[in-house]
């Protein structure tokens, strides 16, 4: 079932966590951001550095930050099984994208700012090595989730 968009009440009240991270990088090889230590401990990647995939944990950090159950998975697919399903996306609803083939478990998380014909642009973890903005194309798009309601 998916929901539309004049069934939500609530603001996306995770996006002013998300957006005061932006600028959050992964450190050259031999460092670690303590930061990224931090957004992995919120999943399965409790104690990796920065230097693996972590637009997954990046998200779950910004949702517990923020009061809301994350999916606790690095896994950026896990989060089309979170929440509930919107047939078009709000600001701040959570997108993911495939990434390489769409049957594979491959994916990307982050959190819908806008679109246009051609791209989506997504505030995430991991986007070009740091928290920040970035488009993609639309049809990369396997889905937009909101929090349940209570």
């Amino acid at each position: 079932m998916t929901m539309q968009i004049r069934d939500i009440d609530a603001a996306a009240v995770w996006m002013p966590v998300a957006i005061a991270e932006c600028g959050v990088r992964r450190f050259p090889v031999g460092e670690t951001n303590p930061r990224i230590v931090e957004y992995n401990s919120q999943t399965n990647l409790v104690g990796y550095d920065d230097k693996i995939s972590w637009c997954s944990s990046f998200v779950n950090w910004c949702m517990a930050g923020a009061g809301f159950r994350g999916t606790h998975s690095a896994l950026a697919r896990s989060w089309l099984d979170w929440g509930v399903a919107l047939e078009n996306p709000i600001y701040g609803c959570i997108t993911v994208l495939t990434r390489d083939d769409p049957t594979s478990w491959k994916g990307h998380v982050g959190f819908y700012l806008r679109h246009d014909e051609a791209f989506i642009y997504l505030l995430g973890g991991n986007q070009l090595d740091e928290v920040r903005e970035l488009a993609y194309p639309v049809a990369l798009v396997l889905g937009y989730r909101w929090p349940e309601q209570s």
